[in-house]
C-alpha cells in the first residue's frame, strides 16, 4: 500500500470538484482537511509522479509571504 494513498485520493477528489487549482490552493486544502497535513515537497512529488494529475500551466501572480511566486496549476488528466 502506498504511503500517500489518502493524500492522492483527496487531491483527486478536490481537483475533480474544482477543475483546476494551483499548488498552494491544493496544499491549503490538504492541510485543512487532514490532521497531519503535508509539506510542499510531498505535495509536489505526488502531483508530479501520479499520472492522474497533469500540469496545465503556471500562475505568475501568486503572492506568498510578500514574494511574487510562480506556482504550477494542476488538473485531472483526460482519460
Amino acid at each position: 500500500m502506498s504511503r500517500t494513498l489518502r493524500l492522492r485520493t483527496e487531491i483527486a477528489t478536490y481537483l475533480s470538484s474544482v477543475g483546476e487549482a494551483n499548488t498552494t490552493d491544493i496544499l491549503d486544502h490538504v492541510n485543512q482537511r487532514f490532521r497531519w497535513g503535508a509539506t510542499m515537497n510531498q505535495l509536489g512529488n505526488v502531483l508530479a509522479r501520479d499520472r492522474r494529475f497533469v500540469k496545465v500551466g503556471f500562475d505568475e501572480g501568486t503572492d506568498i509571504g510578500g514574494f511574487r511566486m510562480r506556482v504550477c496549476v494542476w488538473s485531472i488528466a483526460a482519460a
